[in-house]
């Protein structure tokens, strides 16, 4: 099947090469196009390769141990791990747990930070087929518990942080249960060390043979879920998945000789999907981080000649945020590759860290597809041209939803409607013929599974992945993601998106970040908008600071757009993957009594943000025309 879609993707590509000039006058972005072909074509060429072969992620690991076993693999805190030092520790994990007699699939959780011990013990326990559940280290009471349940691990490893350990030990008459290993000292009878025994155990290989029953289908591990609209959920990564991962990096030729940067979560799919196991598959090394630092973040690129950084959420904001120094655009960076750098600080963050290549993406762990922009187009996260669509297999869709409910809307005929261009819909995407047996995104009953499904899309009988996020095409088919369905919502009659009217109020040189959303008014429909502001630097709540806010707001966004509420928190609610957390705000709404940060309403009358207490909030609600 690969190979005949190669094939297809070559043919196409040589068709359009034939006319190319006069291809450039009717359709001036067939280019991207081209570069999209070969790029693309050149990975499903090295993903075919690895399964024809029989190649799983592991398998690949312990090629680049023979081909160049003293090479750096990890370098984290100053000390370099080769390949051969990482492959030693694998080898006392996979001895360890070996003697747990857990079959292939099986799954062993670890709660580990990002470390070396972290990538070994993976490692060890893929050695022998075992499924590796990845839990928040920062997660504690009963979401901890119910990850450690829901991935139905027979063991977990906890890591050497004095935090992680007090966490699982408030729960273990929970978890009980199940075996627990701790790295570090003496934790007392109810533990098991860790340390000791990697001490005692030798690294000599285990036998191949042990994971013979490995299938493309069967997890190799499992990435949670942020858990932000309810309890954790096991995204199920399968070894044909995990062997997608190592490829992405293809789009921009990453190879052996680049050096990649993380300081993401290794939970998390950017870090561990991306940063690790492309390194992985191309035997290049990885700078690891144990968390991201804005002050340190290009002090470390620079050090560590550094050729491939990560970012994700607002990370690219906050290293916008530290004092400019002459040294910021001096560094062998050639790619910065992640997603949710937003439009408004693009070309801020291209210019003043010199970067010569940005490639945002779109994707999610459990879904079916994903987008690249490699053109560098601002904003952008990917391209789909009628001619990417027409050789897709796997098709995406747009389609318009109800804001109030989050369902797909349909036709007189019962299909979905697509959108039409610069409208935002919620993206669906086909099933892949080999997935089409086996519709299970995460590890749970079938019901939570058949959520994520819309199904008699576009013909009776079809079945398409939702995605959950609105995005929006331009007349030269870039994509740009627009919401979240449930962060956008309906105010006036009219849909207000969350992350475009923060991409406005940032724009205002005193706004470092502006997490905007939905607050319910008493005795109103929908949703009135209010934004948890944090200003730049040193700037303090003045009545010129608000001032200035009200006009910004009133001559750049839509009357139903602009914040009738303004809160200014003291601490910044992100994710721990640099995400805007927004459900506790919402939860909180708007009411003073409830809320300790300043607050204050959108007031005609004296052309300001003016104070919002206790006092005046009743009368505010009951003679305003909200």
């Amino acid at each position: 099947m690969a190979s005949k879609r190669n094939k297809i993707l070559l043919g196409a590509a040589g068709t359009v090469g034939a006319g190319i000039l006069s291809w450039r006058t009717l359709f001036p972005w067939i280019g991207y196009d081209i570069k999209m072909m070969k790029q693309g074509g050149r990975l499903m060429k090295m993903f075919a390769k690895d399964l024809e072969d029989g190649l799983y992620v592991i398998d690949i690991f312990e090629r680049d141990v023979e081909k160049h076993p003293k090479k750096a693999f990890v370098i984290f805190e100053d000390r370099v791990y080769s390949y051969e030092f990482m492959n030693d520790q694998a080898n006392k994990v996979a001895n360890i747990a070996a003697k747990w007699g857990l079959k292939v699939g099986e799954c062993v959780a670890i709660m580990i930070e990002n470390e070396p011990s972290f990538i070994w013990t993976f490692l060890g326990l893929q050695k022998l087929g075992i499924a590796v559940a990845f839990i928040n280290y920062n997660i504690k009471g009963q979401p901890l518990v119910h990850t450690i349940r829901a991935c139905e691990a027979k063991v977990l490893i906890v890591g050497t942080a004095d935090r992680i350990f007090h966490s699982v030990d408030e729960v273990w008459h929970n978890i009980a249960n199940i075996p627990i290993f701790v790295h570090g000292g003496d934790r007392g009878d109810r533990y098991k060390s860790w340390d000791s025994l990697m001490t005692a155990a030798l690294p000599v290989p285990v036998c191949r043979s042990v994971r013979q029953n490995i299938k493309t289908n069967i997890p190799s591990c499992y990435i949670f879920t942020s858990g932000t609209t309810g309890l954790p959920k096991p995204a199920i990564v399968t070894h044909l998945k995990s062997v997608g991962f190592t490829k992405f990096f293809q789009f921009f030729n990453f190879g052996p000789s680049d050096i990649v940067y993380t300081c993401t979560p290794l939970y998390h799919s950017a870090g561990f999907g991306l940063g690790l196991l492309n390194t992985i598959d191309q035997g290049a090394t990885m700078v690891l981080k144990r968390k991201f630092s804005a002050h340190q973040y290009f002090d470390d690129v620079r050090k560590y000649n550094v050729t491939v950084i990560q970012y994700i959420g607002e990370l690219c904001r906050y290293l916008l945020s530290v004092p400019e120094n002459p040294l910021d655009g001096q560094h062998n960076v050639r790619v910065a590759v992640g997603n949710g750098l937003r439009a408004d600080i693009w070309d801020q963050f291209k210019q003043r860290y010199n970067i010569p290549n940005i490639c945002e993406f779109f994707a999610a762990t459990e879904g079916t597809a994903g987008f690249i922009n490699l053109n560098n187009r601002k904003g952008a996260c990917g391209r789909y041209s009628p001619l990417m669509m027409y050789l897709d297999k796997t098709k995406k869709v747009f389609v318009k939803i109800d804001i109030n409910s989050g369902e797909v809307l349909r036709d007189n005929n019962g299909r979905c409607i697509p959108v039409k261009v610069g409208e935002p819909g919620v993206l669906l995407s086909g099933i892949p013929e080999m997935l089409k047996n086996n519709l299970q995104f995460y590890k749970g009953n079938r019901e939570m599974n058949e959520k994520k499904l819309v199904r008699d899309v576009l013909v009776e009988g079809d079945v398409y992945f939702n995605y959950g996020d609105l995005l929006a095409m331009d007349s030269d088919y870039f994509l740009y993601f627009k919401d979240r369905i449930g962060d956008t919502f309906r105010w006036k009659g009219e849909n207000v998106a969350t992350y475009e009217v923060s991409n406005v109020l940032t724009q205002l040189d005193i706004i470092h970040d502006a997490n905007v959303y939905g607050v319910e008014i008493p005795g109103t429909e929908g949703r009135a908008g209010m934004a948890a502001i944090h200003l730049n630097g040193d700037t303090k709540i003045t009545p010129s600071v608000l001032e200035k806010i009200f006009r910004h707001a009133t001559e750049n966004l839509p009357i139903y757009a602009r914040p009738l509420f303004l809160r200014f928190p003291t601490e910044e609610a992100i994710t721990t993957t640099h995400k805007q957390q927004k459900t506790q705000l919402r939860k909180e709404g708007f009411h003073p009594q409830d809320i300790d940060d300043p607050l204050f309403f959108y007031d005609v009358k004296r052309k300001t943000y003016s104070s919002l207490t206790v006092g005046n909030v009743d009368q505010l609600l009951t003679t305003s025309k909200l």
